[in-house]
């Protein structure tokens, strides 16, 4: 039996034009070890945004009967010449319930399940049987949508944070679902953890799931109670969901200024405390600015992405973190959703301004069967 649906498709133009759409798809009867979900719910996370809008001017957006289009800056283009022309589906991961499997894999046939995979803002998704998690039993598909990036990067954080040596952490944009899930497990783990966040109101949500450390950027004397907490907790790494502009340089410098009060002799050269940066998302598209001589010679700054990350923790490690992600599903990696929106609405363009936003506190789940 096939199957006929939707999905949301991104495609870059050589003409410098980017344009959302809804494309009809026909999925033929899956091979012995597939199986075809109907697509339930399916957050949208930054990490689909950069695929779904990429290097596009959003304040350009046009429509064009059913399909939104935006202008993509020349400057922009260059890095983007492998996806010129690709009619690119989104949507990183989502729950759902298998509606066809191939002989291999019959027992799945009318569970629940979550994936993650790419093309999930779609009526169906076709996926081999070992890339889909069966959900527990009673599990809704918006509890068990959201179960592999922001879970797995948070574990993931603190799991490089033991690989690197470090004892505590350091975490930006943390009132945000990724961020909350954090604060939990370190609670758990017994990981110190120092919370910034913009708002006394983002604030108050990590106080009230237990969090110590919580810092607000925007207080005058934030880099002063900054010092404060890294030098408290230890903390010598940090994850960096804004990525543009100081704030970065500012945990650095923070990080500096607390091993300096430890240190009995003066040297030119700084601290010999080895300080990290990990970068891993881009909610500020400004350039990222380092201030290198408040932080002196010991520290690196790099990217941080899941999916090289699992490649380098192996699959015992991935293994485990999953189980405790289904133990813990609706309680540590519980996530909060603001707005459930239909399929076409995601290409309404106020709604798609309002997600675009990617404001802390704010997250938007897909359910394909609204409206």
């Amino acid at each position: 039996m096939a199957f006929t649906g939707r999905e949301l498709r991104s495609t870059l133009g050589e003409d410098g034009t980017l344009r959302l759409s809804l494309e009809q798809v026909t999925y033929d009867d899956p091979a012995a070890d597939e199986v075809i979900v109907r697509i339930e719910a399916a957050p949208i996370n930054p990490s689909d945004l950069g695929l779904l809008l990429g290097p596009a001017q959003v304040d350009t957006l046009r429509t064009d009967g059913d399909a939104l289009v935006f202008e993509v800056p020349k400057g922009r283009l260059g890095s983007m010449k492998a996806r010129l022309g690709q009619s690119m589906p989104v949507g990183n991961e989502g729950a759902g319930t298998v509606v066809a499997a191939g002989a291999d894999a019959a027992a799945l046939m009318g569970k629940r399940v979550s994936a993650v995979g790419g093309a999930m803002f779609a009526d169906y998704r076709v996926l081999k049987a070992r890339d889909v998690v069966e959900l527990p039993e009673g599990t809704a598909a918006a509890d068990g949508a959201a179960i592999f990036v922001n879970p797995l990067t948070a574990l993931g954080f603190v799991e490089t944070m033991r690989r690197d040596g470090h004892s505590a952490i350091v975490h930006t944009a943390a009132a945000s679902n990724l961020g909350q899930m954090l604060q939990k497990i370190c609670l758990a783990d017994g990981v110190p953890l120092v919370n910034i966040v913009r708002s006394e109101e983002q604030a108050a949500i990590l106080r009230d799931i237990g969090a110590t450390h919580v810092v607000n950027s925007r207080d005058e004397d934030f880099r002063a109670k900054l010092t404060d907490a890294v030098a408290e907790t230890g903390a010598t790494v940090a994850f960096d969901a804004i990525g543009g502009g100081s704030l970065g340089s500012d945990i650095l410098q923070a990080m500096e200024a607390a091993a300096v009060r430890k240190m009995t002799e003066y040297s030119r050269y700084g601290s010999e405390q080895f300080k990290q940066l990990y970068i891993y998302g881009a909610l500020d598209m400004a350039p990222t600015t380092l201030n290198r001589l408040a932080f002196g010679f010991q520290w690196s700054v790099s990217g941080w992405l899941l999916t090289p990350f699992l490649r380098r923790a192996g699959m015992e490690a991935l293994g485990a973190m999953r189980q405790r992600i289904l133990a813990e599903l609706t309680t540590t990696f519980a996530s909060r959703y603001t707005r459930t929106i239909g399929l076409a609405e995601a290409l309404q363009p106020d709604v798609l301004r309002a997600y675009e936003r990617k404001a802390t506190g704010e997250k938007f789940l897909i359910d394909p069967g609204r409206g």
